[in-house]
């Protein structure tokens, strides 16, 4: 049998709430540390942002959100050489197209006992805590966003964002060979 070859495409969220808080969720196959920004898979010809639309319903039962910013570039990551799941052995690895969202709800609207439930609880937590909080395979990747988004991070940490913020394109200040 052929080892994994290439990587599986799909999205990544940043969701932030009102206070500049981030959405986490605490994943339920039981790794350590178990947190974990919304992500999915994304299916044949769909695009990107309709994708990370659709994953938000799937994973969070709500798509009250609206995109601020997108990474230019796809992200990736390998799985652990040890990694036995099904995805591991079909592909070496994910890239993702990394979106900023802001959420439009309350917290009641989050509902996590989805029909596939990728966790089995959430929390808000600072932007500067995310990174430290999850699987370490994935933290140069989440530690890439959150510096492509931390303009936006601290306009909404600041409370300032109840004036519209048009979505944009961020242009990466340097290359990363994380780039997929």
């Amino acid at each position: 049998m052929h080892g994994p070859t290439g990587y599986r495409s799909g999205i990544g969220i940043v969701l932030m709430n009102r206070q500049g808080r981030v959405f986490v969720g605490h994943r339920k196959d039981g790794r350590d540390p178990p947190w974990q920004m919304p992500q999915g898979g994304m299916q044949p010809g769909e695009p990107p942002e309709q994708a990370a639309l659709r994953e938000l319903k799937e994973e969070l039962g709500t798509d009250r959100a609206v995109v601020i910013a997108t990474c230019p570039h796809w992200l990736r990551y390998d799985y652990p050489k040890a990694a036995s799941t099904k995805r591991a052995l079909l592909f070496r690895g994910q890239r993702h197209k990394w979106f900023l969202m802001r959420f439009t709800g309350n917290d009641g609207d989050i509902v996590v006992e989805t029909e596939h439930p990728e966790f089995s609880s959430w929390r808000w937590m600072a932007p500067d805590e995310v990174v430290a909080n999850v699987i370490s395979f994935k933290r140069d990747v989440y530690r890439v966003v959150m510096q492509q988004f931390a303009p936006f991070l601290g306009h909404m940490q600041d409370n300032r964002q109840a004036a519209p913020i048009s979505p944009v394109l961020i242009t990466p200040s340097r290359q990363h060979d994380l780039r997929g």
